[in-house]
């Protein structure tokens, strides 16, 4: 027989998915509608449902924890999702935008992540930062329903999550950390001081 921790799990698991899925699926639909159908106003309201996603994925957390469930996996998960569906979401949609443009109304060509040098160390660190804004959400998400459980031990496998978002922030750090210390240098630029190709940049 399945638990009630394991069958909230699984189904938290579940709408996670479905949102991941859900927000390809309504930002390509956008887009599509936007560019290729022309159809900007339908293409708007389709974009400005993205979002949404996020708030069903709350819903559905908050749902299951003021029904009486004990936290478990599913809940830190949905907080770990959501923190880093907040912080990356407009720079996804934004490249996936770029893309459509180009592709369907003739804009100009997607902008790359610059590669080397001072350009490449400036990109990683604001990347990092995004991820510091996620870690920030998550943590004030899983407070928010320890708060709103108010009960120790229906909330006591949500305390080791913030270690957890910690550990993979500082495990991110080492990108931005190595390219600002070695900064990565074109090919046939080996020989180049890395000072002065940084000063170059």
């Amino acid at each position: 027989m399945e638990t009630r921790v394991e069958k909230g799990f699984h189904v938290l698991l579940a709408v996670i998915t479905a949102c991941e899925i859900g927000f390809w699926v309504v930002l390509a639909a956008g887009l599509l509608a936007r560019y290729a159908l022309r159809l900007r106003r339908t293409g708007a309201a389709l974009l400005l449902c993205v979002p949404l996603l996020d708030l069903v994925l709350l819903a559905a957390a908050v749902v299951d924890l003021r029904g009486g469930a004990t936290a478990g996996t599913g809940h830190g998960l949905a907080a770990a999702y959501l923190g880093y569906s907040v912080a990356f979401g407009h720079s996804m949609v934004r490249w996936a935008d770029e893309r459509f443009a180009h592709r369907f109304a003739g804009g100009p060509p997607p902008t790359r992540s610059p590669r080397y040098g001072a350009a490449r160390a400036r990109h990683e660190w604001r990347e990092f930062g995004k991820a510091v804004l996620a870690t920030a959400i998550a943590c004030g998400l899983l407070l928010a329903m320890i708060a709103l459980v108010g009960d120790a031990d229906r909330t006591r496998a949500l305390d080791a999550w913030p270690g957890r978002l910690g550990f993979v922030l500082a495990v991110w750090s080492l990108w931005p950390i190595t390219t600002t210390v070695w900064p990565p240098r074109p090919p046939g630029d080996a020989t180049r001081d890395p000072a002065e190709h940084a000063r170059q940049e």
